[in-house]
């Protein structure tokens, strides 16, 4: 159902996960900063509580109380929209509009993404739980507030991230999904230097924010010629101009500017030489969001753009273009990835590569999808359902492997570091457990089964596959459509990225830990736990992903 709603409680209730993350954004700005202050009336000798300054109150006094703050509010959230999912049908929706303008829709498609928004959040704030350092509760009341406001600083950061990529999830007009956009980019820009004492994270930070403010300001450029191509910025009228009058110059060049700013996020060759930077300054869980939430908020960018602006006239000539050349930076980027990844000695930037490889992947299935609408598929809108569940399962499975793999390299920089492929020598005698776990997330990286990271690109591979052969019988691969060759392209690079990734399995196991390290690492509950979780999720959705993939197709379906 379609409905136009004031500020009433059904949009209350309708935008129930957004309300959440805003409100805990709120208590960790105020309640950390609670205290006996008071203010004196101008004049008089009288004194009122203020009840924010001074001195803190026990009960608030505690560093430790903004990270608690922050994963009660993102599990809320997370909590919300697993409800939403298992309750709602593809026919299901609801558009909230302002000023007779449709602002955002919420359907299952914005909240499976949604959902790996608040996961990854999640996840990384259970850890981060021990990563920042707190200092003593025993020290003076300088040390204990200098603590207190930079661990609430942190989570702010993380909130606000939240809300900005909620906010791109829901958004049906392309200045406000550009508004979310950078509200999420700019929380990600601080974090990544927020540990600014070493040189590593002020570099990556540096890096980070010059290639993604260049990145954004090309897209807002390419934003305003869209504008003066359509005279709107809403999708279904971009959607209808496009259909109307096809292809133009102006539209497809302010296409192409648009692009790059997603590319940017999702870390598409050329546009990721900032990646491995960033990823290696940043605090693990924070690298770790970068690869995933992130990234899939540049993909939904992407899908929002291509699927529903370009795709509908898919025969057009324009239309044919964007997706050869999507095609060819599918394959420039998963091969890149793998290549790079090869030679790198340091676990995070290791994982960089990786990530820019499985956004080649992403990229090859988004190709695809644009496939379907050229007669290759005799039920069409099927074939595209199948292809966008596939990426979905990926984006969503991809959050426990990818994240707990940095997680991991968390536990080690809790020790010191982990910018050495040494770094991780003999783990598998000083913490078993944290082994296997690593173990694990290196397989399901590289697609072996039963892994959940071989369900997810067997499913996009499959995807591609039947798009590119259509139902009828072929007599030979040249009958195929050339999205084939990006699916042989992927099965090569996964089995060229099985080199990097049992490396670490053989470092972990067969190699002696460096001088110094062969102690157990720190203990650190929250992070371990996070760990654990990340574990199980791998394998489970590996075995038992059905119902998960069903909820993705379902998802899919409400996209058309």
């Amino acid at each position: 159902m379609s409905t136009e709603n004031d500020f009433d409680m059904d949009m209350i209730e309708t935008l129930g996960p957004e309300f959440t993350v805003f409100v805990g954004l709120l208590l960790i700005m105020v309640v950390p900063n609670l205290g006996n202050g008071t203010f004196r009336i101008p004049g008089t000798p009288i004194r009122l509580p203020w009840f924010l300054g001074g001195t803190r109150f026990k009960a608030v006094a505690s560093p430790r109380l903004p990270g608690l703050l922050a994963v009660l509010t993102m599990a809320l959230a997370l909590f919300q929209v697993v409800w939403y999912l298992l309750d709602a049908t593809p026919a299901d929706g609801q558009d909230i509009m302002a000023g007779g303008v449709f602002i955002f829709k919420v359907n299952m498609f914005s909240r499976i993404f949604e959902a790996i928004f608040f996961a990854a959040l999640l996840l990384a704030a259970i850890a981060s739980l021990d990563r920042l350092p707190i200092g003593s509760q025993k020290s003076d009341d300088i040390d204990v507030l200098f603590n207190n406001r930079r661990q609430a600083d942190f989570y702010i950061l993380m909130l606000t991230s939240a809300l900005g990529m909620s906010v791109v999830a829901l958004a049906q007009d392309m200045f406000v999904l550009f508004v979310g956009l950078e509200l999420a980019s700019f929380s990600t820009y601080i974090l990544v230097a927020f540990h600014k004492e070493s040189r590593a994270g002020s570099e990556g930070g540096a890096k980070y924010f010059i290639v993604g403010s260049v990145a954004s300001a090309v897209g807002l450029y390419g934003l305003s010629m869209l504008y003066l191509w359509a005279g709107s910025l809403q999708f279904h009228e971009l959607a209808a101009h496009w259909e109307a009058q096809g292809a133009t110059s102006l539209s497809m060049m302010a296409l192409g500017f648009v692009l790059v700013g997603f590319a940017f996020k999702i870390s598409a060759a050329p546009f990721h030489f900032a990646a491995p930077d960033a990823y290696s300054g940043a605090n693990s869980p924070v690298a770790g969001v970068l690869a995933t939430a992130s990234k899939a908020m540049g993909m939904l960018g992407l899908m929002r753009v291509l699927l529903i602006i370009t795709v509908p006239e898919a025969t057009a000539d324009g239309s044919a273009i964007w997706i050869g050349l999507l095609g060819i930076l599918a394959a420039v980027t998963m091969t890149w990835g793998n290549i790079a990844a090869l030679g790198s000695e340091n676990p995070k930037r290791m994982l960089a590569y990786s990530s820019v490889a499985h956004a080649g992947y992403m990229l090859a299935a988004l190709t695809a999808i644009g496939a379907w609408n050229w007669g290759l598929v005799d039920n069409a809108g099927v074939a595209m359902d199948v292809v966008v569940a596939a990426l979905l399962f990926h984006m969503f499975v991809l959050v426990f492997f990818k994240l707990g793999a940095f997680l991991v390299l968390g536990v080690l920089e809790m020790e010191g570091g982990a910018s050495r492929l040494s770094s991780l020598a003999g783990l598998g005698k000083r913490e078993p457990l944290l082994a296997v776990a690593m173990f694990l997330f290196m397989i399901s990286l590289a697609g072996v089964p039963p892994m959940a990271g071989f369900l997810s690109k067997l499913l996009v591979i499959m995807g591609i596959v039947e798009v590119a052969t259509g139902t009828g019988s072929l007599s030979s691969i040249g009958d195929a459509h050339w999205v084939w060759w990006l699916a042989l392209l992927m099965v090569i690079n996964s089995a060229i990225s099985m080199f990097y990734y049992l490396r670490i399995g053989v470092v972990m196991y067969f190699h002696e830990p460096e001088e110094g390290r062969k102690g157990p690492l720190a203990s650190g509950a929250s992070i371990r736990i996070a760990i654990a979780l990340c574990a199980i999720g791998t394998v489970a959705f590996g075995l038992v992903g059905g119902e998960l993939i069903d909820l993705c197709r379902d998802a899919a379906e409400s996209l058309r």
